[in-house]
């Protein structure tokens, strides 16, 4: 029997008969990875452990830690749900199930499904995996699918649409369901899962289609795993920013603009403090600040490029018969700027920011809270640089996000991209754009990741991917260097030589959107803000009304010094203006009663429970020091 090669992940090469079966390769592996394994990928493409290698090829073995490895097991388990779905229901009509961010889902033409509907899928689910179903692959023509789903007019859809006559399904005793797959080879693999919740979701998404039944599940090997998960949704519907917000009066969203957030008096402190942070340590770190206009006409958006390649993203109006676009970036703007005038190497590196308004058109489905809006702040800069700047520029951006996130609690972890298929610029430009990156990120023995290929077209990137304190991650920060729009704009210095030159340019974002930004915080601290960005610091309240003058004289006090503070003097008991303090997470509560105004003292209660009794002086000096600092924490002493 002819003989294949075959290259694992550490490079080692072994060889086996040909047509021998993933599976059978998997068995001569540790029994760790017999264990785990769920599907392989060939040649960078998945199969599913029964296929048949025929040639040489590289093999990698896919576990639920891979990504693609998940998807395998969630997109089986999604077909899972849809044959328990398909017999305790019948006449339902399945579309799609594919696997997405928070699991999978299956949409099916039914009448709404109701709670105690999941209770009975769930269960027939369970049986269903303990018969140890095999899952099996069948390929077949166009004809013969259509045959097959004849009385599926949603499959029948996706059949036409399909290219190949090459049509494939998998089987799982009588359930059949059109997939390219892979999966998992049965029932068994699939131990631990949970349906999470109902929702309506339009055929191929399109509100002039029929409203179908969308169930969502999640999904894990082990029980363990699925349990810490299940957990974890707890805690984040908990942290919601959108639940918190409306109790916190921090945005509001309306049908007259989806989308398009509300920001309320507090949304607006915490926006603006966040905004003074910035632009206190940019001009720290020798930024200077400038600002362009939201509207601008369409030969700006020809020469950015974007006319071409973002137009579906942009919103336009037309001033004086002319075409204008509403900017969905900054960054032509700040070419403009540079183009001023002639620059001189002496000048450069030129750091330019900018907290630009900006509006991007995002389908309506994905909206979300202020994480997915269609107008955000973007705390853009641009660098322009010489060619031997590149690595200290970048190391004075790296100091710089690290001085932010660090502030905020939060952890992260940096990922390099580096130049893809399609992109624009000479080998020379990516080689020294690309080693400038690593140089900086070395010097500052930065541990990142390498994305070979995954970088933009015009230039190399490193992304900074928050961790918040329930372990989610988050991508923000980001630095990219661009060969392109220094080109589209004809952007020169005058160098040492006194020729022309081109700048090395650098976008790069910290927030990212401030209003994104504002929703992770609001989550990461679960709307107990740290005492320095708390929209109200101090809640002052008396026992009655005889103490009102002695409050209303430390209210006068606190505000003459910046502190955010509200007195409240209604005639409720203390004890239900406290919770109601606490309710709204106000760090500090300040009580007045006889015992304060005779000593002339404040009872302040702290975030932990904690009530001390202090000179106003004494408070004051204490917590100014806290808010100066930047403490997550209130200590009274």
């Amino acid at each position: 029997m002819p003989k294949i090669k075959i290259i694992f992940p550490d490079k080692s090469v072994r060889e086996y008969n040909e047509g021998i079966p993933v599976m059978n390769i998997v068995k001569e592996l540790p029994h760790k990875i017999q264990k785990a394994a769920l599907a392989g990928l060939v040649n960078d493409k998945p199969v599913d452990l029964s296929y048949k290698i025929n040639e040489d090829c590289t093999l990698k073995i896919l576990t639920f830690e891979d990504d693609l490895g998940k998807e395998v097991f969630r997109h089986s388990t999604a077909h899972l749900m849809a044959h328990a779905i398909t017999e305790l229901y019948p006449d339902a009509k399945l579309t799609i199930g594919p696997v997405v961010d928070e699991g999978y889902y299956y949409d099916i033409d039914h009448e709404p499904f109701k709670p105690e509907d999941l209770v009975k899928i769930e269960k027939r689910m369970k049986e269903l995996a303990k018969k140890d179903i095999k899952i099996s692959r069948e390929d077949m023509t166009k004809k013969e699918a259509h045959k097959l789903f004849k009385d599926n007019v949603y499959k029948l859809e996706l059949i036409e649409d399909l290219e190949d006559d090459n049509i494939s399904i998998y089987r799982q005793d009588d359930f059949i369901d059109l997939c390219r797959g892979p999966h998992v080879p049965s029932t068994s693999y699939i131990r631990a899962f949970k349906l999470t919740k109902i929702a309506g979701a339009y055929w191929r998404a399109d509100a002039k289609n029929k409203q179908l039944q969308r169930i969502y599940g999640i999904s894990f090997p082990k029980q363990g795993m699925l349990e810490a998960h299940l957990k974890l949704l707890e805690e984040v519907e908990k942290r919601d920013h959108r639940k918190l917000s409306k109790e916190l009066e921090i945005y509001s969203m309306h049908e007259e603009g989806p989308g398009f957030p509300f920001f309320l008096p507090n949304g607006m402190t915490l926006k603006n403090i966040l905004i003074d942070f910035w632009r206190k340590e940019h001009k720290k770190a020798g930024y200077v600040e400038i600002q362009t206009p939201i509207i601008l006409n369409k030969a700006l958006w020809e020469k950015s490029g974007h006319w071409e390649n973002y137009k579906e993203n942009m919103y336009f109006t037309k001033i004086d018969n002319e075409d204008y676009a509403i900017k969905p970036m900054n960054c032509p703007g700040g070419m403009m700027v540079y183009k001023e005038k002639i620059h001189s190497y002496r000048e450069l590196p030129m750091r330019v920011g900018e907290l630009g308004i900006v509006h991007r058109h995002e389908m309506s489905g994905v909206l979300s809270g202020l994480f997915r809006v269609r107008v955000f702040t973007q705390d853009d800069a641009h660098i322009f640089m010489t060619p031997d700047q590149i690595k200290d520029e970048i190391v004075g951006v790296i100091d710089l996000v690290g001085k932010f996130y660090s502030l905020f609690g939060f952890k992260y972890n940096v990922e390099l991209s580096t130049r893809p298929d399609k992109s624009i610029g000479t080998d020379e430009q990516w080689e020294l754009a690309t080693n400038g990156l690593k140089e900086a990120l070395e010097s500052k023995k930065v541990d990142f990741k390498i994305n070979e290929g995954d970088g933009a077209f015009y230039g190399p990137k490193i992304d900074f991917h928050l961790t918040d304190c329930i372990g989610r991650t988050w991508q923000c920060g980001t630095i990219q260097l661009d060969m392109s729009l220094p080109d589209r704009f004809d952007l020169t210095y005058e160098g040492e030589d006194g020729k022309k030159h081109r700048p090395i340019m650098i976008h790069r974002v910290i927030y990212g959107s401030i209003e994104r930004f504002m929703g992770i915080l609001i989550e990461q601290y679960a709307g107990k803000f740290p005492l320095w960005l708390a929209p109200l610091q101090i809640q002052l309240l008396t026992v009655a009304d005889r103490f009102n003058k002695y409050a209303e004289d430390l209210l006068a006090e606190f505000e003459s010094v910046g502190l955010r503070v509200e007195l409240d003097t209604r005639s409720e008991s203390v004890s239900y203006k406290i919770r109601d303090a606490q309710v709204k997470k106000i760090p500090l509560v300040i009580t007045i009663g006889e015992r304060e105004v005779k000593d002339k003292t404040v009872s302040v209660r702290t975030p932990d429970g904690k009530v001390s009794t202090l000179k106003p002086d004494e408070f004051l000096k204490q917590i100014l020091k806290n808010i100066e600092d930047k403490e997550q924490k209130i200590i009274l002493s």
